[in-house]
């Protein structure tokens, strides 16, 4: 079995798309602005550093970030004459450092279907994102299957049925509370049948914090493990930008149980930090891999490193 980087980036390195490309995944960050409020807050001022470390905290780039920012600062020379710019230098070269600067957003097995686990909490539009990663996948003329595995919410089973037929996209289903490993194994056996590319389960989002979730999403991927030993392929934690360190206590819940490859942050179009896909990756390594911005099937992008940089001031 050999794994290569699907051509999923053709659809936006297209010459005849970047306009689109860039359109796209600017709107979704266009609102991350918290290097232009730091310039705001101490425009003309000397650094207060006690301020500037909650500056950066409320920003979401956590505390061991803020912690090394700050530190190198204060280790120049001349740090009582630095000024904003100075500060502001530091940050994005902080990031910089931090951030892959290219990333393919999802990797595709050749010879059986690329299993997709899709994970998260409930409100952070985990149905809604698995769909428009369909979308995204079938742009690029990938045969796709959906396993509606968060079996305990008869309304995600549906939403994700609407979803599967408004895209046109075969979709495996089982009855309200039915084991959610079960389905997903019916849904491998269904997909390798089909001769599918890419299968995307959509799981149980209830608190990270409950130890019987964790178990259970543990259970599906032990599962997928018995049909192929690489399988889950990737898994992919939703969050809701906007929840700020909420997302990254999540981040840490779901990593340590299952061992993610990569974030779909939603709603990071509305909020003016997005500091939390710098904290994640900091912290824990998993790296964003799309974004969400809106509830339309092409208000979703690839993450850009560079364009998000570019949008923070």
């Amino acid at each position: 079995m050999t794994i290569r980087d699907v051509s999923l980036r053709s659809i936006w390195q297209d010459e005849r798309n970047p306009l689109q490309r860039f359109q796209r995944f600017n709107a979704s960050t266009r609102k991350v602005k918290f290097l232009q409020t730091l310039a705001q807050q101490f425009a003309g001022k000397p650094i207060d550093w006690e301020q500037l470390e909650e500056a950066l905290i409320r920003a979401d780039l956590g505390v061991p970030m803020t912690t090394r920012i700050i530190k190198t600062l204060q280790e120049r020379e001349a740090w009582s004459l630095l000024g904003i710019g100075d500060v502001i230098k530091a940050v994005r070269e902080e990031i910089a450092r931090i951030l892959p600067a290219d990333l393919t957003p999802i990797r595709r097995v050749n010879g059986k279907p690329t299993v997709i686990l899709i994970v998260g909490v409930n409100g952070t539009g985990k149905t809604t994102s698995t769909a428009k990663l369909a979308h995204y996948l079938k742009q690029d003329g990938q045969n796709l299957l959906l396993a509606a595995a968060d079996t305990f919410r008869a309304a995600a089973i549906e939403q994700l049925d609407i979803w599967a037929k408004r895209l046109g996209v075969e979709m495996i289903r089982g009855q309200y509370g039915a084991d959610p490993a079960a389905l997903c194994y019916e849904a491998y056996q269904a997909a390798t049948k089909r001769e599918i590319d890419f299968l995307l389960c959509d799981t149980a989002g209830r608190q990270h914090t409950k130890t019987n979730l964790m178990a259970e999403l543990q259970k599906v991927k032990r599962t997928l493990a018995k049909l192929d030993l690489n399988a889950p392929h990737e898994i992919l934690l939703v969050v809701d930008a906007t929840t700020g360190s909420n997302a990254l206590s999540q981040a840490r819940e779901f990593h340590s149980a299952l061992g993610l490859t990569g974030l779909v942050v939603t709603k990071l179009d509305g909020s003016g930090k997005g500091g939390v896909v710098v904290a994640i990756q900091d912290e824990l390594g998993i790296p964003t891999r799309f974004v969400g911005t809106g509830e339309q099937r092409d208000d979703f992008a690839p993450f850009d490193a560079s364009e998000f940089m570019a949008n923070m001031l």
